[in-house]
């Protein structure tokens, strides 16, 4: 039984990680969750030696416990909303989980390249830990999801996240775990030298430092309130897209508009493809939004699927776009697109092998990577939609020449799930990592204005119709990180990798001394 221990271990810790993030934000979960991880990683060592294939797969072990508990709504959205049966759904859920498990645990083969000290081991799993977060949020066009830097939006780290963003927030909790597990192991004592001091030291300081930067304001406010209007029409997906319920979507956003109108607002804001047909399919409708808000003097932002045509070639492509009506009428295309949700990846050869291939809005093409801001209530709105909005540097580039960010959803996908209030939870690292208010209109929740601090200032109940109105600022300035990006990061991470190596190199091994005395097979 002792050879399971260690990858049991492992993928308990990674479901440990779960635990630290929305909804239930036990955030200490995520620092036991990593410091659980360095300590079955130093148990792999066999004198001074961490084998990478052991390593790999007890990373492997960590991943599969991860994703299976933190992104277990996979499922729910290919069975619920993918018409796929339960095995199906099992099948294609469990390939996702142990793709994304193979991308965290790549990094980590090489942790006994960097190590073979403790001071060098806290350093390369820190690092390494980055590396792997960075891995996840581009390979396969990208899955930045169940970040360590997530569960602390309100901790003292969430200080780093304008200069180091929720990457550098992981590696700081990374670095921390990796100490704590070597002084669970007993390799650190503190009152025989002064090495191990500076390590616990380098360990614990980026807390109350993290306490200290939270008090800074990178940005600062401009202009006066506006105030901001949201419809949260709660249209179920299952119906959304069917010609007989057209007729009630748009009577509820009408209805939702007509009661905001009342309270004076600046701007209305409808969610994701808020309207179920494509722009040019209703040119009266699209007239008629545009004459409302000229003679309400109120600006209405929505998403809903554009169409554009090329003449030249005869073909059409299809965007999902938010579209401003009112004094500055825009378009914005989403960039970063949702593969077999927004599109099939080698379409010519899995189209059409089962249902799940076929979703309803699976023929979207990608917009430009350059577009300007949209411009509504007299200020510069930088438009996410849906998943953009857990891109860190798609944000911090985005928000450059904004001074809100605006980011609209259809959760509905998601069902009562945790992804939504996951979803929630990164859209809030965004406004704190660029300290920008954040407006979030949803279709099913979670609908939500955020302060540039990254707080919830006012939010509506999920799966409900309703509307909320509330005040923000535009803001002006820029985060280190809107200037630096990930670069920052990199800019920690890789001397530390460099630092380890040269300890690794500079220390001497002794014969027959294990790296952690803890456990062996």
């Amino acid at each position: 039984m002792r050879r399971f221990f260690s990858p049991l271990a492992n993928a308990a810790a990674g479901g440990l990680m779960t635990l630290s993030l929305a909804p239930f934000n036990y955030w200490v979960c995520g620092l036991l969750s990593l410091a659980i991880f360095a300590w079955v990683m130093l148990s792999a060592g066999r004198g001074r030696t961490l084998p990478g294939r052991k390593t790999f797969a007890l990373a492997f072990c960590y991943g599969l416990g991860l994703f299976a508990s933190g992104a277990s709504w996979v499922y729910v959205s290919i069975t619920n909303f993918g018409n796929s049966s339960v095995p199906l759904g099992l099948a294609l859920t469990g390939s996702f989980v142990a793709i994304m498990a193979l991308l965290l645990a790549a990094p980590f083969y090489f942790l006994g390249r960097f190590t073979d000290n403790k001071f060098s081991f806290a350093l390369a799993f820190a690092a390494l830990w980055f590396i792997s977060e960075w891995l996840r949020s581009w390979a396969f066009t990208g899955f930045p999801w169940l970040f360590a830097g997530y569960g602390h939006t309100e901790t003292w780290l969430a200080g780093w996240a304008p200069v180091l963003s929720v990457y550098g927030i992981g590696l700081l909790l990374a670095f921390t775990g990796a100490v704590l597990a070597l002084a669970v192991s007993g390799r650190l004592s503190p009152l025989k030298r002064r090495g191990p001091i500076v390590l616990l030291a380098a360990a614990l300081a980026p807390w109350p430092i993290g306490a200290a930067l939270s008090q800074v304001e990178w940005t600062t406010a401009q202009g006066p309130l506006i105030s901001v209007g949201l419809v949260q029409a709660n249209i179920p997906q299952e119906k959304k897209w069917l010609p007989e319920f057209r007729g009630e979507t748009i009577s509820r956003y009408q209805e939702g508009t007509r009661a905001l109108s009342d309270r004076d607002v600046d701007v209305i804001i409808w969610p994701e493809a808020a309207l179920p047909m494509l722009y040019r399919q209703a040119p009266n409708l699209m007239q008629a939004l545009q004459r409302n808000a000229e003679s309400t003097d109120i600006d209405l932002i929505t998403g809903i699927l554009y169409d554009t045509r090329d003449p030249a070639r005869g073909s059409v492509s299809i965007h999902n776009s938010a579209a401003v009506f009112g004094q500055n009428p825009s378009v914005y295309h989403k960039r970063h697109l949702v593969p077999f949700g927004e599109y099939v990846p080698l379409e010519d050869f899995i189209r059409g092998t089962i249902e799940f291939f076929n979703l309803p809005t699976s023929f979207i093409r990608s917009g430009p990577d350059e577009q300007s801001p949209l411009r509504a209530a007299g200020a510069s709105w930088a438009p996410l939609i849906c998943y953009e909005i857990v891109y860190p540097q798609l944000v911090a580039d985005s928000a450059q020449s904004s001074q809100i960010l605006l980011t609209i959803s259809n959760d509905a996908w998601f069902g009562a799930s945790i992804g939504p209030l996951q979803h929630m939870q990164m859209a809030q690292m965004r406004a704190l990592e660029t300290g920008r208010y954040l407006v979030r209109g949803t279709n099913t929740g979670v609908t939500a204005i955020v302060d540039p601090k990254g707080h919830i200032v006012k939010q509506l109940p999920q799966f409900e119709r309703a509307t909320m109105s509330g005040d923000i600022r535009a803001m002006r300035g820029a985060t280190p990180f809107m200037l630096g990006g990930i670069s920052l990061v990199f800019a920690l991470a890789l001397p530390m990798l460099a630092l380890a190596l040269f300890l690794r190199r500079r220390v001497e091994p002794q014969p027959n001394a294990p790296i952690n005395g803890e456990l062996s097979d």
